[in-house]
C-alpha cells in the first residue's frame, strides 16, 4: 500500500448512528475517503454531506451503488434491507460492511456470506461490543487458562428503549426480522461463542411486556415481535450458558444500559460489569488465589483510549483505534483478513432463528437443524 493509497467509501443510511461512528471513524482515518451517501430524506442526507464535507448525494441506494467511483459500501439501514442493498453492492464487485442483524433469515445470510467470497472482497459485520477493552480483557483471560474448562456463562444485556409503548420498527417483524433476540441479542449471541465456542443447541422463551401501538405509521397492523428474550445454551464443548436480553428494563444510567457478564471454569470465575457510565471493570478469583478481586484492564488493551466514562472510552476506540470501521478500510487497503465477517454475522443468524423456532415450538432446537 502506498502512502496515498485512498479507500472511496458510499454509505447507506443517515441515522444518528452514522453520524456518531461511521463518519468521525472514516474522518480519522488516513486512508479512507467517503464520496457518497445515500438516505430517503433529501434535506436529512444535504445537511449530512455538508456537515461532513460528502461530494455526492444520492436518494436511491441503486444510484450510489452504480458510482463506479466507490470501492467500499457501509449499509447502516433497517433490517429488511440489509439482503438487498448487500446483494446489489456485491454485484457491483464493492466491499461491504453490513449493520447487525446481518439479515432476516439465515437463508439470507448465507447467501450473502458465500456470494462475498465467490467475489473475492471484504465483508464485515460490526459486533461492536467484542472491541470494549472489558470484552477483549474477558477473551484474552479465558484463552490464558483463567477459568480452566469452561463450564457456564451468564451474560446480561439490560436496556429501556422498548418500555415506552409507541411504535418502534425494531418491534414489527416484517422490518426486523426479531426483536430483542435479534437486536441486542445478537451481540450477545456473537461473544458467548466467542468466548466459548460454538453452540450446539439451545431454548427460548421470548417476551412481549409492553403493550405496543396496533398500528404502524401508516396505519398499518404489523405482527409484534418480542421485547425481552431469555436463551439456555449447550455448547460444543459441554458447557452451559444463559443470556437474558431485555429492552424493557429501567437502567438509571446516563445512556440507560447496563451489561453483566459472569463466566466459571474448572479454575476460576471471571465478572465483569459496565454501567455505561463510569464503570467497566473486570474481576476475578482463581482456585487457591482467594476472595474475588478486581483485574485492571492492561494499558494495552486501552490503547489510549479515555476511561473517565465507559462513552469516552467507546467514542476512542470506535473512532481512533482500528477497530470496526476503521479495520474493515484497513483491511482492504492492506488486503488484511477481516473479523467479524459475514460468516458470523449468518452464523449468529442462524442462532436468531434456532431462538424464534425455540420459542414457537417450546422446545429445545438443535443449532445445525436451521438451514
Amino acid at each position: 500500500m502506498t502512502d496515498d493509497a485512498s479507500i472511496s467509501v458510499g454509505i447507506v443510511g443517515t441515522s444518528w448512528w452514522v453520524d456518531a461512528m461511521y463518519l468521525p471513524a472514516l474522518a480519522a482515518h488516513p486512508h479512507a475517503r467517503v464520496a457518497a451517501i445515500c438516505g430517503r430524506t433529501a434535506e436529512t442526507t444535504r445537511q449530512m454531506a455538508d456537515r461532513w464535507q460528502i461530494p455526492r448525494t444520492y436518494a436511491e441506494y441503486s444510484a450510489l451503488l452504480d458510482d463506479d467511483d466507490l470501492d467500499a459500501v457501509i449499509v447502516a439501514t433497517r433490517n429488511d434491507s440489509h439482503y438487498p442493498i448487500t446483494m446489489r453492492a456485491l454485484e457491483a464487485g464493492k466491499h461491504v460492511l453490513c449493520e447487525k442483524p446481518l439479515a432476516l433469515r439465515y437463508a439470507q445470510a448465507r447467501q450473502m456470506a458465500e456470494f462475498a467470497d465467490q467475489q473475492g472482497v471484504k465483508h464485515m459485520v460490526p459486533f461492536t461490543y467484542r472491541y470494549m477493552p472489558t470484552t477483549r480483557y474477558l477473551k484474552e483471560l479465558i484463552e490464558g487458562g483463567y477459568i480452566g474448562r469452561p463450564y457456564h456463562l451468564n451474560l446480561r444485556y439490560y436496556t429501556g428503549y422498548g418500555r415506552d409503548g409507541r411504535y418502534l420498527w425494531r418491534f414489527d417483524t416484517d422490518r426486523a426480522g426479531s426483536g430483542a433476540v435479534g437486536d441486542i441479542g445478537s451481540h450477545f449471541l456473537h461473544l458467548a461463542e466467542w468466548f466459548f465456542g460454538p453452540i450446539t443447541a439451545l431454548t427460548c422463551q421470548l417476551g412481549r411486556m409492553v403493550p405496543r401501538a396496533p398500528l404502524d405509521p401508516e396505519g398499518a397492523p404489523y405482527q409484534q415481535a418480542d421485547d425481552t428474550a431469555l436463551l439456555l445454551l449447550v455448547f460444543a464443548n459441554g458447557a452451559h450458558g444463559v443470556i437474558h436480553v431485555s429492552t424493557v428494563a429501567y437502567e438509571d444510567t446516563p445512556f440507560g444500559q447496563t451489561h453483566h457478564m459472569e463466566l466459571h471454569g474448572s479454575g476460576g470465575t471471571l465478572y465483569s460489569v459496565t454501567d455505561w457510565d463510569r464503570v467497566q471493570r473486570v474481576s476475578g478469583a482463581r482456585e487457591g488465589e482467594g476472595a474475588v478481586r478486581e483485574l485492571p484492564i492492561p494499558d494495552h488493551l486501552w490503547g489510549g483510549a479515555r476511561r473517565d466514562t465507559v462513552h469516552n472510552t467507546y467514542r476512542d476506540v470506535f473512532r481512533t483505534q482500528d477497530w470496526m470501521t476503521r479495520a474493515f478500510i484497513t483491511a482492504i487497503a492492506e488486503d488484511r483478513p477481516l473479523s467479524p465477517s459475514f460468516h458470523e454475522g449468518a452464523r449468529v443468524q442462524r442462532l436468531i432463528e434456532a431462538a424464534v423456532m425455540s420459542d414457537r415450538s417450546q422446545a429445545r432446537v438443535a443449532v445445525e437443524s436451521i438451514v
